[in-house]
């Protein structure tokens, strides 16, 4: 498979009225073709703001201060805002978290879908704008596709109008799909079916996903990679099936064991202690340094170095480094 997206040591701080917040150090981690690669953390770990950063998408008191975002051998960090429109929608597309939010309440799911192909396909006749945005509700399995066109938003169901938000993202068969927590306000039912919808969608128009979640069920379901981000950074990447049972950093171990079993039932549940860290004052070392159980004095001091395995398997933690052992002592 090729590659299609590289991110380079990306930064992005977000200034505020009481100082800077680093939201992403330093993150590194590619996409292949016809991949999906889940961003897994905890509220506040950078995922959300590393995806936007993809999109163009920062607030705008978000910067990228330093790092490169290679999609086909452009930069994304370093083009103007009017090339990035070009790419937003058409060649990378986003489902946001809310579909409420994200949809307008005053226009037809219908005319929302055409919106998007008026910006990118503007060679298409108004006729077959219409009949492209009938076909984008069928194929995300919304029954009676003709009716649906008129409807509003409101009168829809959750998963009906998730599936809309998707019918958008895909409505000029974008290249790279991000999701961000698309499944967060669904009950597990229409969640199972959203999952199996995008694995059937990523088959047929052959695109690559990024999925963001903190929902390690979601990530065993879909995923093909699994990058964890923790304070900022990634501490650890691999392969789903390493990931789950080859677990080499402390947090990502402190997230498996967190998920509740059916052999628990009556037992409280494991949590990782503490909170995560304050990205406007990030620790000098290790971001998990404060709430990891096995934590030495290098750990607070110093960021640990990447270890990495031949299976693609890569991790940032000291306890992996061979001098461990003597560091304990």
């Amino acid at each position: 498979m090729s590659r299609l997206l590289e991110v380079n040591q990306l930064h992005v701080n977000i200034e505020t009225q009481h100082g800077v917040v680093q939201a992403v150090r330093g993150v590194d981690f590619y996409l292949d073709e016809q991949e999906t690669l889940a961003i897994v953390g905890e509220s506040g770990s950078g995922k959300s703001i590393t995806v936007k950063s993809i999109m163009g998408l920062l607030p705008k008191n978000g910067k990228i201060s330093e790092g490169s975002i290679l999609f086909q051998g452009t930069d994304l960090a370093k083009i103007k805002e009017s090339q990035m429109r070009k790419v937003r929608g058409s060649d990378i597309s986003m489902i946001f978290q809310d579909p409420m939010t994200s949809l307008n309440p005053t226009m037809t799911v219908g005319k929302q879908i055409m919106e998007v192909l008026k910006e990118h396909r503007k060679d298409m006749s108004n006729e077959k704008k219409k009949e492209r945005a009938v076909e984008l509700i069928s194929l995300v399995g919304i029954s009676n596709p003709e009716a649906r066109f008129n409807q509003y938003p409101h009168q829809l169901s959750g998963g009906m109008r998730q599936r809309v938000v998707i019918a958008i993202a895909l409505a000029c068969d974008p290249r790279i799909l991000i999701a961000d927590e698309p499944t967060t306000a669904l009950d597990v039912t229409i969640q199972a079916q959203i999952l199996d919808l995008l694995r059937d969608l990523q088959k047929k128009i052959r695109t690559s996903i990024i999925i963001i979640t903190h929902n390690l069920g979601v990530v065993a379901n879909i995923a093909d990679r699994v990058a964890v981000m923790y304070g900022g950074q990634l501490v650890e990447t691999a392969g789903v099936r390493e990931l789950f049972y080859g677990t080499k950093h402390p947090y990502t171990k402190g997230l498996l064991a967190s998920i509740p079993k059916a052999s628990d039932k009556g037992r409280e549940l494991t949590a990782i202690p503490g909170t995560p860290p304050d990205l406007m004052e990030p620790p000098k070392g290790c971001p998990f340094a404060a709430r990891c159980a096995s934590t030495m004095l290098v750990c607070q001091e110093y960021v640990p170095e990447e270890t990495s395995w031949e299976n693609g398997h890569r991790a940032r933690c000291w306890l992996l480094d061979k001098r461990a052992d003597a560091l304990r002592e």
